[in-house]
């Protein structure tokens, strides 16, 4: 699995013009946008993994992680994480899991943060979704496990 995590102000996904969800941490405070994508050979385990993670990644003020101040979680399902680009102009997504894999693992990782006491917010899985965001840094990180 593979999580690109970005330290935000504010972060929000809109399903056909209509928004599905946001989270806006109190003034000062930071919250975590996370892009996931899903692999082939990913499982339960390496959902909990990278939602562990995710969660005590020291990355938001005086190196504090969002469990460290119970900062909110956006989560969005992301299979162009998973593109392969090294061999020409036009990216190859066979690394990317089906739908049959990937949305439960998806899920999987959601329930995860929660079980760990995370608030998450969730984009729409194969949705053609709009995120938008306000990254402060800007912070931003690749994660895989």
């Amino acid at each position: 699995m593979r999580a690109l995590i970005q330290r935000v102000t504010t972060a929000a996904v809109a399903v056909e013009g209509d928004e599905v969800a946001r989270i806006t941490p109190p003034p000062g405070g930071h919250g975590l946008l996370v892009l996931v994508g899903v692999t082939h050979d990913d499982d339960a385990a390496k959902a909990a993994t990278l939602a562990r993670k995710v969660w005590t990644m020291r990355i938001l003020e005086d190196e504090k992680s969002a469990s460290d101040v119970g900062a909110p979680v956006l989560v969005v399902s992301q299979f162009t994480l998973m593109a392969d680009t090294r061999k020409s102009r036009r990216p190859s997504w066979s690394a990317a899991a089906p739908r049959s894999v990937a949305e439960p693992l998806v899920e999987e990782f959601t329930s995860a943060l929660r079980a760990l006491g995370a608030h998450v917010e969730t984009g729409v899985f194969g949705a053609h979704m709009e995120v938008s965001l306000v990254n402060d840094g800007p912070v931003t990180l690749i994660v895989e496990v």
